[in-house]
């Protein structure tokens, strides 16, 4: 394994599994929470 391929996948990995992560939480919630509103605080308003 080249440690150039760790420097640059590193970062990717993280941000990926950070996003997922958020989006797991936010649909544990309630999807219909959180899709339902049309103000608010709606990430895709």
């Amino acid at each position: 394994m080249d440690l150039r391929v760790l420097i640059v996948l590193g970062p990717i990995l993280l941000a990926v599994s950070w996003a997922a992560f958020n989006i797991l939480k936010a649909a544990a919630k309630g999807e219909a929470k959180l899709f339902g509103e049309e103000k608010g605080n709606n990430p895709f308003g």
